[in-house]
C-alpha cells in the first residue's frame, strides 16, 4: 500500500507542479505590457485550442495591433476562439469587424462565412423572437452574394433553408393559435387561414407545407360550420376547392384520410341547386 501510494505522489505531484506553472505562466503573461509576448503566446494557446486563454490574450492584442496584418490575424483568431467556445455574439462582431476592416484580407471570405455561422449558432427556438434567425438569413444570404462560387455555398444554403423552416414553422405556431381560439371574440378561424397563405408565399419551399395546407382545410371548414346563414354555401364551396388543393399537392398525404372525410361532409351540405 505505501508502495502505491508513493507511485501515486510520483505520478500526481508533478502534474500538480505542471499546472501550476501553466496557470503561473498565463497570469504573468496576462499581466505584462509586452503586446508581442501576448500575441506569441495567444498563438501558442490557440494552437493548442486553449480557446479561452487564447480569447484574453487576443483582446488586448486586437486593440494594440488595430489596422496591421497582425491585427487582422488577431481578430480572425478572437472571433475563431469565441466561436469554438460557443459565443456567437461575439464570435459573430469580431468577424463582421474583420471583413469590414479588412475586406481585402487573406481571411475575408472565411470571415463571412464565420460571422453568419456564429448567428446561426444563436438563432433560438421558433416560439422566441426571431431577430438573431433574421440578421442570420441576412449575413448568409450576403455571403453567398459576395462569394457565389465559394466552397462553403451548400453548407450556407442547408442554413438558409434550416432558418427559413424555423420562420415558417413560428408562422405556423401562430396558425395553429388562431385555429384553437376558433370564434373566441372573433372568426379567428380567418385568422389562421391568413397567416397559413401568408406563410407560404414567404416560404413556398418550407417542409411543412403540407401542415399548412391541411390546418388551411380545416380552418375553412370550421369557419362555413359557423358563418351566417347567407355566406355558409359559398364558404363550403371553398372549403371544397381547399380540399382539391390539398390532395392535388399531397395525394397520399398524412392527412388524407382527414380531408377526405372533410370533403365528405361538405359534400352533403353543399346546395348544388345554388
Amino acid at each position: 500500500m505505501k508502495r502505491l501510494n508513493k507511485l501515486c505522489l510520483g505520478v500526481f505531484v508533478p502534474l500538480m507542479i505542471l499546472s501550476f506553472s501553466s496557470c503561473g505562466e498565463f497570469t504573468r503573461v496576462q499581466k505584462s505590457t509586452n503586446t508581442a509576448l501576448k500575441y506569441d503566446y495567444a498563438k501558442k494557446y490557440y494552437n493548442q485550442k486553449k480557446w479561452s486563454k487564447a480569447a484574453d490574450l487576443l483582446v488586448d492584442v486586437v486593440s494594440a495591433y488595430d489596422g496591421t496584418n497582425e491585427g487582422a490575424q488577431a481578430l480572425f483568431m478572437l472571433g475563431e476562439s469565441s466561436l469554438q467556445q460557443a459565443q456567437g455574439e461575439t464570435a459573430a462582431e469580431c468577424f463582421r469587424r474583420y471583413y469590414n476592416t479588412y475586406p481585402k484580407g487573406p481571411q475575408a471570405e472565411e470571415a463571412r462565412y464565420k460571422a453568419g455561422v456564429a448567428m446561426y449558432m444563436i438563432s433560438p427556438e421558433a416560439k422566441l423572437d426571431q431577430n438573431a434567425t433574421y440578421m442570420a438569413l441576412q449575413e448568409l444570404q450576403n455571403f453567398i452574394e459576395y462569394y457565389p462560387q465559394s466552397e462553403y455555398r451548400k453548407e450556407v444554403e442547408m442554413m438558409l433553408f434550416e432558418l427559413q423552416d424555423k420562420l415558417s414553422y413560428k408562422e405556423y405556431l401562430a396558425a395553429k393559435l388562431y385555429y384553437d381560439m376558433g370564434m373566441y371574440l372573433g372568426n379567428n378561424y380567418q385568422s389562421a387561414i391568413v397567416t397559413a397563405n401568408n406563410a407560404l408565399k414567404d416560404f413556398p419551399y418550407t417542409k411543412y407545407r403540407e401542415e399548412f395546407q391541411i390546418l388551411i382545410l380545416r380552418a375553412s371548414y370550421k369557419e362555413a360550420l359557423n358563418s351566417v346563414e347567407s355566406r355558409v354555401q359559398s364558404r363550403l364551396r371553398n372549403v371544397s376547392d381547399r380540399y382539391f388543393t390539398y390532395i392535388n399537392e399531397f395525394p397520399e398525404g398524412k392527412y388524407k384520410k382527414e380531408a377526405e372525410q372533410i370533403y365528405k361532409k361538405v359534400s352533403s351540405l353543399i346546395n348544388n341547386d345554388l
